[in-house]
């Protein structure tokens, strides 16, 4: 798994979809997480084929969020389950090839979500991120971190100021969606 992570949400994308992901991917990003959570199963269907189009020759990892289904019928490389969805161990059993993330907001989270099987971990937010909760912060993420036996993506409110205090703390990676195409 590769350090970062780029979080799609086309609402908060300056160029068109595709552009940006094909800008992000020339930056070097290989972890792409499309998390268009309003748009219609068809239409994002479609645009999950798109961005699977354009980032061919990349060696990308494309994961979708909480759509199994999708993942496994476009043969995605994993699905990333919210804090509450579905339990990993089901998805894991069933779909064994799948690599597995889970959204977490604390030590217990990232607990559980390793004891279910989980590959990974997002930790958010980790500053303060308008509706996101109260701020994890960048000593409790080191505790986290002293936890958990999977990699750890920090995210929520992380920006080009702050990212080297971040990944000071020993955390796996960054996900994000503004601090990649800021």
């Amino acid at each position: 798994m590769h350090k970062f992570f780029f979080i799609t949400d086309r609402k908060q994308f300056k160029k068109p979809f595709l552009d940006t992901v094909k800008e992000v991917l020339d930056k070097g990003i290989r972890l792409i997480q499309i998390r268009e959570k309003d748009l219609p199963d068809d239409e994002l269907f479609k645009l999950t084929e798109e961005v699977l189009k354009v980032s061919q020759g990349y060696d990308v990892r494309i994961f979708i969020n909480s759509r199994v289904d999708v993942a496994t019928i476009l043969k995605l490389d994993g699905v990333h389950l919210p804090s509450k969805s579905l339990p990993i161990y089901a998805v894991k059993h069933r779909f064994p090839e799948l690599i597995v993330g889970k959204s977490c907001h604390n030590v217990e989270d990232v607990v559980k979500a390793q004891e279910e099987g989980a590959d990974y971990v997002y930790i958010s937010p980790i500053f303060n991120v308008e509706g996101k909760g109260e701020p994890i912060g960048l000593e409790k993420l080191k505790e986290i971190i002293k936890v958990s036996k999977i990699p750890v993506y920090a995210l929520g409110g992380i920006n080009k100021s702050n990212y080297e205090e971040v990944l000071k703390t020993g955390v796996y990676g960054i996900a994000g969606i503004r601090f990649f195409i800021q």
